[in-house]
Formats: C-alpha cells, structure tokens, sequence
C-alpha cells in the first residue's frame, strides 16, 4: 500500500463522498477536490500517488487538469484514471489516451470493479508517463471534444424541453430537474469552449 493518498477529483458530492468511502474502506489515504483549480492546489501540498478525475467539471475539467499535470515533469509520472458519465464516446477516450490517461471509467461505478482498477493500477507504479501536447495540439483537440459534446447537450435540452409540457404532472419534477442539470453542464462545456478559442486565438498569433 502507498504512504502517498490517492486524489480523487469530483464536482458531484454524493458521487464524491461514494468515491471516498469505496476507497477508505479498502485502506487508502484519499485526498478530495470539486474541480482541476481545487486539485492543482491539492497536488502541491502532497504529491498522490494517483488520481482519478471527472472529465466535466466547472472552473477547470479533467481534460484540462491533465494536460496540466503532463506539461509538469514532476507531475507528469502520477498515473490518471479518468471517471465520466458524459464524454464517453470513442473519441472521448482517445483524447483521454492520447493525454496519458492509465484508464477510463464509465459512470455509473461498479464499487467492486473501481477498486480492483485502482489496485492494478497502483501496482503498476507510475511508470513513464507521456510527454504533454503541444499546446496548439491539446487545444485543437480540446475545442473538438468540447463543440461535440456542446451539441448533445443542446439536443438533449430540447428534446426535455418538448418532452416536458406532454408528461403527466406526476413524472414533471423528475424531468424538470434533469433539465436543469443538462442546462448546467451546457453552460459548463460553453464557457470552457469560449476560453479554449480565445487560447487557440492567442496561439495562431506566436
């Protein structure tokens, strides 16, 4: 077992204090943040000796988080394991591979098939760990990722959106409530998506 924590990356508190638990019952030091910001500032008071991140999360996601932590050569060897209920197409997990990723997690978790993950892949020890993307690479890829998943998100609200005034009073609150969490996350890959052209902008000028 590592002396060193594992840091576990999660916006959603219930999904985080699962993580947490499912891990401290199996005996490992856990270390928590809602966001990449929140992990950055984790990472430099210990180094763990693993993280598992959420790819869609507010201020900074998990694809960002990463390419971080790879363009940082002390922090470029911590294995990563990815968690995610949204980018959970093909591509998503090629970008996933291509920043270094150990592996990839589809929530919803199976507690059992987690922890046996997270095993193996301490056992593994961090190995070598690829070097970051170009900037001007990540960031293309990044801006894919993040205009693809845009436009699902907006399908998906107007399908609720139409879907909503012909449901049974009974089942509104339920879809009203998905809804408002799909409005969120649009916002969230909106506002990431912004940022990233203003980068690619600033990029195409050097």
């Amino acid at each position: 077992m590592p002396n060193e924590p594992i840091l576990v990356v999660e916006d959603v508190p219930n999904v985080l204090e699962f993580l947490e638990i499912t891990l401290r019952f199996k005996g490992y030091r856990v270390m928590t943040a809602r966001n990449g910001l929140e992990a950055l500032e984790q990472v430099q008071k210990e180094k763990p000796a693993l993280i598992i991140t959420d790819i869609l999360m507010p201020k900074m996601d998990g694809y960002a988080l990463v390419h971080r932590l790879r363009s940082n050569p002390e922090t470029r060897p911590i294995p990563i394991i990815f968690l995610s209920a949204t980018y959970v197409a093909p591509e998503d997990r090629d970008f996933a591979l291509k920043l270094g990723a150990a592996r990839f997690i589809e929530k919803p978790i199976d507690a059992e098939e987690f922890v046996l993950t997270v095993a193996e892949v301490l056992a593994s020890g961090p190995g070598t760990a690829p070097g970051p993307l170009q900037e001007r690479a990540f960031y293309h890829y990044y801006r894919d990722r993040l205009e693809h998943k845009l436009r699902h998100k907006d399908t998906q609200m107007h399908r609720l959106e139409r879907l909503i005034p012909t449901l049974p009073p009974e089942q509104r609150n339920a879809f009203q409530a998905m809804l408002e969490q799909v409005k969120i996350d649009r916002d969230e890959i909106a506002a990431q998506l912004q940022e990233t052209y203003r980068i690619l902008e600033e990029l195409s000028r050097i």
